[in-house]
């Protein structure tokens, strides 16, 4: 596109000086009125580019135009899902923060919508019982803003993982907090006695306990944990977290049972793959499995 500096005037120098306004860069009102590109525009312009990171001046060419664009978008104004090219935004920047925040990450935000957005989005739908087609509809968007005294001024660089609770503050919460835990075939039953075993080791007074399903979940349960080494069965609105990325886990568990509208919060909690039928993984030993997935558990309802 041809720049548009100051001097010019009309129906494109109205829409820049809009959009501006929008983003809270003023513009004196003689300006607004004739649509004339004048000084206070050419500041407000030079504000904008300086903000950010573009060249400085205070012309709008093709690169100020589409940041203008770009900047204007608010997250939940349009549908957002993997394409050619991309979808780049604040609607997306602002989407990759919440999700970082909320433990579904999205790599560092940078406002394009690409894989690893998609994957997190997928993430966060199975994590509140949706299809998960990684296709960011309003209902998504409805879901993240339930949420919102979770991320609602956090810092996005995340997702924020909470580290090793060391074993007397995993005492602590599994005293002070009532858990059921379930499973759904023999290996996920074997990693569920296990953590079951753990706890009671961890503290005699431990509130976690080994049911035989949801159905049997106690009054004043926090939550119940369903483990399980296949995948989501097609059309299940439970929640589904992967637990292959375990540091990212007590976030997105405190973000499942926070946003959930059951009294008692269910979330399944889909074991990697790779697994042997006596319990054994591939790639590691199931003890140590259970550990950190004891960990991550209490880590989400550290108190």
């Amino acid at each position: 596109m041809e720049a548009i500096r100051e001097g010019a005037s009309g129906a494109a120098v109205e829409d820049i000086q809009e959009r501006l306004g929008r983003l809270g860069y003023e513009v004196e009102a003689a300006e607004l009125d004739g649509h004339a590109f004048g000084p206070t525009t050419a500041t407000a312009v030079a504000k904008f580019r300086l903000d950010h990171q573009l060249p400085l001046g205070g012309e709008v060419d093709s690169a100020t135009w589409a940041a203008l664009v770009d900047a204007g978008y608010s997250m939940g104004d349009r549908t957002l899902y993997l394409r050619l090219p991309n979808f780049h935004g604040n609607d997306v920047l602002s989407l990759q923060r919440c999700l970082n925040i909320l433990g579904f990450s999205c790599g560092e935000p940078d406002g394009c919508f690409g894989v690893y957005t998609e994957s997190a989005v997928k993430q966060f739908q199975e994590s509140q019982g949706m299809l998960a087609d990684g296709m960011a509809f309003q209902d998504t968007f409805d879901a993240i803003e339930r949420l919102h005294h979770v991320w609602g001024g956090k810092p996005a660089s995340g997702p924020h993982p909470m580290g090793g609770m060391g074993f007397a503050r995993a005492a602590g919460v599994l005293e002070s907090t009532q858990l059921s835990i379930t499973a759904e075939d023999p290996i996920s039953r074997n990693v569920a006695g296990r953590i079951w075993n753990l706890a009671s080791a961890t503290s005699e007074r431990s509130g976690l306990d080994l049911i035989e399903s949801p159905l049997a979940a106690r009054e004043g349960d926090r939550a119940v944990l369903v483990l399980a080494s296949t995948p989501l069965p097609e059309g299940s609105k439970m929640a589904n977290l992967s637990t292959d990325d375990v540091d990212s886990l007590p976030q997105r568990l405190r973000t499942a049972c926070e946003s959930s509208r059951e009294e008692v919060p269910v979330v399944r909690l889909e074991l990697p793959l790779g697994l042997d039928y006596d319990g054994t993984f591939t790639t590691g030993d199931a003890q140590t499995f259970a550990v950190m997935l004891l960990d991550a558990i209490c880590a989400a309802f550290d108190l």
